[in-house]
């Protein structure tokens, strides 16, 4: 049975949304540069030879809507190629390198471009107000929620308890305070973890390890943007402590210690082993394995507890053979709190920071974090990671992967 190999990364500088560098690029423009820059990596593979260009969008919608993928695909040059956009919101651009790893042990390929995509600031006017009104049930679920909020439980219950639905349509925020009430962990948790985040991104950026898988954007105006907006330097427990709560009034979850909103993109090139041997290139990684598990939407962030163990399992792994992990900082609370109830040790986990300090691009991130976990595995040279992440409506999702080189 094939392999599936990843042979090239690109991402580009993550930008904070309506304020920041990438404010005046087109999601499709930002998506072609990077699918350029992973392939201009790998010459030897021949563009056209690409099966299909599967690219993830956390919310297709707008610059974003109908087949984002094939606009990107054409306007990248590989107008025989066809494209595929994928949701599954925070971690569409793992889906789509988990469709590429499924398609190419099939043998249904030998050679996909996995991206992702995500410019917050492009957002029409009133779109959180869309999601509104979508369904009465939900509505009525989401009215419960506030009222749990409100009652100042001490810890978080399962609606299902009292025979109510869980609310699919939960604002992410009020998920982290549930996941804050479940776990009982504490405001200055959430916030040391924070500054660990906002201390070693810092760190890694003046050591150069971030230019190591940015891909510089061109801006319409012909700039050149090459580094994250995102790293605060000088951040003390102090000053993200000084911040208010945001999502419940004697809450713990703040501006400090949860992820920002952003623009930004990646792409990676997936090929089959034979075919990368063919063509002479040198694996990056290998993809061993993948999960998807589903949980109560209301307390999403945990999502990583079951499919990390998933995708161990179909790898024949334990958590003990992992060298490092890169779970997604949506939230301190989550990212933190999956770690603990795995058993996942501080010094395996986000040793570079993460998207507190980075950012979190919905539909860019995870082709984003899987790019970091390679870089990572490199410059720590260590062998196998895991990425993964916690997804809105309850889902987590999870992949193995195994550094070649």
């Amino acid at each position: 049975m094939p392999e599936a190999v990843i042979v090239s990364t690109a991402r580009s500088p993550i930008g904070r949304a309506r304020k920041g560098s990438l404010v005046d690029m087109r999601p499709d423009e930002l998506a072609v540069q990077m699918v350029q820059a992973a392939l201009s990596k790998v010459p030897a593979l021949d563009p056209p030879e690409v099966t299909d260009v599967l690219l993830g969008v956390g919310s297709p919608a707008g610059e974003s809507g109908n087949n984002l993928a094939r606009v990107v695909a054409v306007r990248a040059g590989l107008d025989s190629v066809p494209g595929v956009t994928v949701n599954r919101y925070c971690s569409s651009s793992l889906q789509t390198t988990r469709m590429a790893f499924h398609a190419i042990k099939a043998g249904e390929g030998d050679a996909f471009i996995s991206a992702g995509v995500e410019t917050v600031s492009r957002y029409g006017s009133g779109f959180a107000d869309n999601l509104e009104g979508l369904n009465p049930i939900f509505d009525e679920a989401r009215e419960r929620t506030a009222e749990r909020a409100q009652g100042g439980a001490s810890r978080w219950t399962d609606p299902r308890e009292a025979g109510d639905l869980p609310d699919v349509y939960i604002a992410m925020g009020q998920t982290a305070e549930n996941v804050a009430q479940l776990l009982r962990m504490s405001r200055e948790d959430q916030d040391e973890f924070s500054v660990r985040s906002q201390n070693l991104a810092v760190q890694r950026r003046d050591e150069g390890f971030w230019e190591r898988e940015i891909a510089p954007v061109t801006l319409p105006d012909l700039s050149i943007v090459d580094a994250d907006d995102g790293p605060r330097p000088g951040t003390t427990l102090a000053s993200v402590g000084a911040l208010q709560p945001v999502f419940r009034p004697d809450g713990t979850v703040t501006a400090g210690n949860a992820c920002p909103l952003n623009d930004g993109a990646a792409a990676l090139v997936v090929v089959s082993d034979s075919r990368a041997a063919a063509l002479g290139l040198t694996p990056l990684a290998r993809i061993v394995s993948t999960a998807v598990t589903g949980l109560s939407p209301e307390i999403m962030g945990l999502g990583p507890v079951e499919a990390i163990p998933a995708a161990l399992r179909h790898a024949g792994l334990g958590l003990d053979d992992i060298d490092l992990f890169e779970i997604n900082e949506a939230f301190a609370v989550q990212a933190l709190g999956s770690a603990r109830q795995l058993g996942i040790p501080l010094e395996k986990l986000n040793v570079n920071g993460g998207a507190i300090s980075l950012g979190h691009p919905f539909g860019m991130t995870g082709a984003r974090i899987t790019s970091t976990l390679i870089n990572s595995l490199q410059w720590h040279d260590r062998q196998f990671g895991v990425v993964s992440m916690c997804v809105g409506g309850g889902q987590g999702m999870a992949m193995v992967i195994e550094r070649m080189s």
